[in-house]
């Protein structure tokens, strides 16, 4: 492994990692974002590596192989998608209940963190960006784009459990994105709702018959359980283990 920027911060972080998959994977994704030392330990530290394997509910072997070679691979909209998203950098209490209006003033305060969570290719837009039906406005409340995947990523803040409505809404302002603001070699824009808890939403039929590309993901205030979420990782692969015998 290579740094050309790299101290030896970096190769201590790296060789506490037992697990010779994860480590290659945190190897990849700092020499191609470039994460400072700090970065790099927060990465490991909120558990960046089972997130992205637990993001879309398809873990396998193959896929602990995909992220330990190559990386996070950003080819499609759902490469973009992690479950929960960890948001400890803003200092909040875990049952602090706060306005979506709050949420979105202290993620814009500590932006260039929030843009280190988000993941490669995120570029910061706006906030509350105006959407126009008829004579009726709409604002959305926070837009990016990826340039990556060369999409508009438009991110709706719910400081409450999933609702249906909320996908409806989304949705709409996709489309009017996907009319009037695309330039012509820019791909269809994609929606994500973060909220407290997906609850009791099923996804497959809140999202389901939609041409546009909406996710959901809870997100948390606090660090996650890590031994938690490496168990959850264990437990899927054996399952799909056993299912293939």
């Amino acid at each position: 492994m290579t740094f050309s920027y790299s101290i030896w911060s970096h190769y201590c972080e790296l060789l506490s990692i037992s697990d010779k998959d994860k480590r290659q994977f945190y190897e990849i994704e700092c020499i191609n974002a470039k994460w400072s030392v700090r970065e790099l330990r927060r990465q490991i530290s909120s558990s960046l590596f089972e997130r992205l394997l637990l993001s879309n509910g398809d873990v396998n072997k193959q896929k602990v192989l995909d992220l330990a070679l190559k990386g996070n691979e950003i080819a499609n909209p759902q490469d973009i998608v992690k479950d929960p998203y960890v948001f400890e950098f803003l200092g909040l209490p875990e049952d602090k209940l706060m306005m979506e209006s709050d949420l979105e003033e202290a993620l814009v305060r500590q932006i260039e963190k929030f843009l280190l969570e988000l993941g490669k290719g995120f570029m910061f837009v706006g906030t509350q960006q105006r959407v126009t039906f008829g004579n009726v406005h709409y604002y959305v409340d926070m837009v990016f784009y990826n340039k990556i995947l060369k999409s508009y990523v438009l991110i709706e803040l719910k400081t409450i459990k999933l609702m249906p409505e909320a996908v409806g809404q989304l949705n709409m302002y996709l489309n009017y994105y996907a009319a009037e603001v695309n330039d012509e070699d820019d791909n269809p824009p994609i929606g994500l709702i973060l909220c407290t808890d997906k609850g009791n939403v099923d996804m497959q039929y809140a999202l389901g018959g939609l041409n546009n590309n909406i996710f959901a993901s809870k997100y948390v205030t606090y660090m996650p359980d890590k031994e938690q979420l490496i168990a959850q990782v264990e437990a899927v692969l054996t399952a799909n283990s056993k299912e293939h015998k």
